[in-house]
């Protein structure tokens, strides 16, 4: 049988130290005190390895540093409740004043200790939740949840994300409610939703109901358990002297605190998005939390990457009953491998693989087109690092930009996303594919560009004109890429780079999101920058725009947002990264070097 035919021109290398891995969640304090008692075993060194055809499958081995975090827990639970009680904040009330619940809320455990968090939920939630939280998770016990008005208008449906636990809403919250429904921004739109919903949860009820609370899973929500409670009297509690009784976030920690007098040994938990309400609350003794429902991933490196490295020994592996073809995909050939092995269930749909021998072999750059169990179809790649190869005149400088052109240039691939710092080429790919595609093959009619119009320092207020014009300041970034993509064209003089100006500005709409809501992009290439401060109801708004033949690309840098109340978990462009990976029509790529200049590459190494 034939070795594997590998490409020959590969794509210039980043260096293994420089490439980002995945390998695990970051370590909080529980888990580096374990670290010192047990350390996770060093990666063993490179073994040289050489496509073969028939070899012994010999079993992988397993060197993730997730899984050798969980022998170490498994190993030394002792060191881990030590750990856990010794970083648990200082926000609980003292044990001493705990007491059962009256009969009417139900009879429930009373708080006797400081307990280790439980086993079950994941070691990196212990920075995350309070420790009357972790109280209450250890017992068993129903919470009472009072929302900070930014928690309904950032998420609609957190009513009913608290499962079995019961919602507390302030006299303050529906205030600051009634204050923010009016406009058409998404705020104000949110704030009409959670009226409308608390309006349906009301209505058919009587003073009694309100009063002892209403079943949350009266609008066929099953998940929610628990029962709404409305602040039905006044609620007064003793504040530190100088806090402005009139302003609302000191209003609503008066009322956690007057619950935590009322209901002694329920365990009652402000939810705020606000981290200085969060600060206050603490610094007065009050358990706080921020809402992380609506994370996607609670730490980041964790996300999906769109790109793993084999290990050395893969060929020796995988290769006992390979198989190789050629066919001919959207006038270009390439070679398909169908590999069975004990690594290709970690494997994804569309994820790019490589891997580079270390004894000066020809690396090998791969896609992953097919999975069936633990036989997989992988697929060459076409080398866009060569000039023979370039789109709109721009080759790949390094091994991910490669991975991210075939995406691009890639017809039955409807949704494309791009993450990385500045400066790795996100926007001059985006475009350079979608120009090609425009003018070149007529793959696509028209490129449309949006972003979010969220300013880094003040706002230069109202922009007169169209709603190009009106734009246009926002789009900065693409007139840049503009100007690179025109200057590679030398052939034509100066007036043939003004007609290819006016042609490429002919062809390139550019957008407001505002006006996006019932549209339907039909054979249209769009381009969505600056991603990451959308929310994901937002994305979700406009992935659904995309009619027959369009292709959709989201681009941005989870580590620059400006939206408020927004995270790196929470964000939009985290959203559908996670959500579409592994999806046959879609791909990710997570750009690691920067090519802008070595000016711009020192500056992020050093500011």
């Amino acid at each position: 049988m034939p070795l594997p035919k590998l490409p020959s021109k590969p794509a210039t290398l980043l260096l293994a130290k420089d490439y980002p891995k995945a390998t695990g969640p970051r370590p909080v304090p529980a888990i580096a005190a374990v670290a010192e008692v047990a350390p996770a075993p060093k990666k063993a060194a490179p073994v040289k390895a050489v496509p073969v055809a028939k070899t012994k499958v010999e079993a992988p081995k397993t060197s993730s540093k997730s899984k050798a975090v969980a022998a170490v827990l498994k190993a030394a639970p002792a060191v881990l409740k030590n750990a856990a009680a010794g970083i648990a904040p200082a926000a609980a009330k003292p044990a001493a004043k705990a007491k059962p619940v009256p009969a009417a809320r139900g009879k429930v455990t009373p708080i006797t200790a400081e307990a280790p968090h439980p086993a079950k939920h994941k070691p990196h939630e212990v920075a995350i939740k309070s420790s009357t939280s972790r109280h209450a998770d250890q017992t068993g016990t129903t919470k009472l949840f009072v929302l900070d008005t930014n928690v309904l208008m950032h998420d609609p449906s957190s009513l009913f994300r608290f499962e079995e636990h019961d919602v507390y809403l302030p006299m303050m919250t529906l205030e600051e409610l009634d204050n923010h429904k009016k406009g058409m921004t998404e705020v104000a739109r949110n704030a009409r939703q959670v009226s409308r919903t608390l309006d349906a949860l009301v209505s058919n009820t009587d003073d009694d109901a309100i009063e002892n609370g209403i079943p949350l899973s009266k609008l066929g929500n099953k998940d929610a358990k628990g029962r709404l409670y409305f602040q039905t009297r006044l609620q007064t509690a003793d504040l530190p002297v100088g806090l402005p009784v009139g302003k609302a976030d000191n209003q609503i920690l008066s009322v956690v605190r007057s619950l935590e007098a009322e209901q002694e040994g329920r365990p009652v938990v402000l939810v705020s998005k606000d981290i200085n309400m969060r600060i206050k609350a603490r610094a007065l003794g009050l358990p706080a939390e921020d809402y992380f429902n609506d994370h996607v991933l609670e730490d980041t490196d964790l996300l999906y990457s769109g790109i793993v490295q084999l290990p050395d020994d893969f060929w020796t592996k995988h290769g006992k009953d390979l198989e190789s073809w050629q066919e001919n995909k959207n006038g270009q050939s390439a070679t398909f491998y169908r590999v069975t092995g004990p690594f290709v269930p970690s494997l994804l749909v569309n994820q790019f693989i490589f891997l580079e021998p270390k004894n000066g072999e020809t690396p090998f750059y791969g896609q992953v087109k097919q999975i069936n169990g633990k036989t997989a179809v992988l697929q060459t790649l076409r080398d866009f690092s060569h000039n023979k190869n370039n789109v709109w005149g721009v080759t790949a400088r390094n091994r991910e930009q490669n991975f991210a052109l075939n995406l691009l240039m890639n017809p039955e691939c409807d949704f494309v996303t791009l993450l990385g710092q500045a400066g790795t080429g996100k926007t001059l790919l985006a475009l350079a594919a979608g120009l090609a595609q425009v003018l070149e093959t007529k793959l696509y009619n028209e490129i449309i560009v949006t972003r979010v119009t969220v300013p880094v320092g003040e706002d230069i207020g109202f922009l007169p004109g169209t709603e190009e014009e009106k734009m246009s300041p926002w789009m900065g970034a693409f007139d840049d890429n503009l100007e690179v993509l025109n200057k590679s064209d030398s052939d034509g003089g100066e007036w043939g780079r003004a007609a290819t100006q006016d042609l490429i500005r002919s062809r390139i709409k550019i957008k407001s999101l505002n006006f996006m809501r019932g549209r339907t992009f039909v054979n249209k290439f769009l381009i969505i920058d600056e991603a990451q401060n959308l929310t994901p109801k937002q994305v979700k708004t406009l992935v659904t725009r995309a009619g027959p033949g369009t292709k959709i690309l989201c681009l941005g840098n989870i580590a620059q947002i400006d939206t408020p109340y927004l995270t790196e978990g929470s964000s939009g462009l985290t959203y559908v990264v996670d959500r579409f990976k592994g999806w046959s029509h879609s791909g990710h790529v997570t750009l690691a070097r920067g090519e802008r200049s070595r000016l711009a590459d020192h500056a992020s190494d050093v500011l």
